[in-house]
């Protein structure tokens, strides 16, 4: 072959994307990100961020700059701490209904500890109730599981007549124990945490604390929970948020009472003909500060978690 006849075949050869091959064997992290990325994440962190933005706009304005008509204000106005204290009771203004009665600083007293009992509760028994469902065996651990997940399928709302009967016939209505007591435990956290203990420990590990002479409780305390640290901070997560928004459940089982929770209050500031928005927003604003911080502080160690249950070992 000569040497025209070797250049054409080089021409005509497809020559190896660089770029391509650069890629490969290359973690994300470690990944160059491009301009239409920043775009598209700037543009996500704006549409997501808005609503609190505003609902914070909205809680720092007099009530006639809200209704008026015009340009919608961004920048925040001075009235807060005057809104604040109608809210909390410590004042009363002329136009203003009268909010002592919502007791607003003891329910979120109230959502504090309710959402510590609940946390700690399902992050106890949900992870003890995985741990039997992925490494124990006994009869009718299957379809006992299968009826559990079932009852995901089950809409909540279906069971708060059935739930308010039996509260009320133990005298439970009006207490911390029946916004408490029935999330101590859920399907979906007892699903979570079977499936990432059942992913995340070899059963040969178990086998050999149990030939040790290790107790079952002893092999869930000392070998399972260590491991299964990141799956408890992403379900402690979820349920804290779940414990703090429950709204219709407490509505019904705890409104207007001495244990009312942040959900009834935030609906008890309607009061009066003519809702006052710029009170509602003051009020949704800082119940969501303290998610928000929670979010800001363990966000990171959350992603982790999410992250190290995807993989399998």
């Amino acid at each position: 072959m000569s040497a025209v006849e070797m250049d054409e075949l080089k021409e005509v050869a497809p020559r190896p994307n660089r770029n391509r091959a650069s890629f490969l064997g290359r973690s994300p992290q470690d990944t160059p990100a491009g301009w239409y990325n920043y775009v598209l994440l700037s543009i996500a962190v704006f549409i997501s961020a808005w609503p609190l933005y505003w609902m914070g706009i909205v809680s720092t304005l007099d009530e006639s700059a809200i209704t008026q008509f015009g340009i919608p204000k961004v920048v925040p106005g001075d009235r807060f701490m005057f809104n604040y204290d109608l809210i909390m009771g410590n004042t009363t203004a002329v136009g203003y209904p009268s909010y002592d009665s919502v007791n607003f600083m003891r329910s979120m007293i109230n959502s504090f500890i309710v959402v510590t009992i609940v946390a700690a509760g399902q992050l106890f028994f949900c992870s003890l109730a995985g741990f039997a469902f992925a490494k124990l065996k006994f009869v009718g651990r299957d379809p006992l599981f299968v009826f559990i997940v079932l009852t995901l399928t089950i809409p909540a709302q279906l069971g708060i007549v059935g739930a308010y009967l039996i509260w009320e016939a133990i005298g439970g209505i009006g207490t911390l124990f029946a916004v408490t007591v029935p999330a101590l435990v859920s399907a979906f956290g007892v699903f979570y945490m079977r499936q990432f203990i059942e992913d995340s420990i070899p059963d040969e590990i178990i086998e050999s604390a149990r030939v040790d002479g290790a107790s079952t409780f002893r092999v869930y305390w000392n070998i399972v929970v260590p491991v299964i640290r990141p799956a408890l901070g992403v379900l402690g997560l979820i349920v804290i948020i779940g414990a703090w928004n429950e709204y219709i459940w407490a509505l019904v089982a705890v409104n207007n009472s001495p244990a009312q929770t942040i959900g009834p209050a935030l609906h008890n500031l309607r009061a009066g003909n003519t809702p006052k928005y710029s009170i509602i927003l003051t009020g949704s604003f800082i119940a969501t500060l303290p998610l928000v911080i929670l979010l800001v502080a363990t966000g990171k160690q959350i992603v982790q978690g999410i992250m190290e249950g995807a993989v399998k070992t």
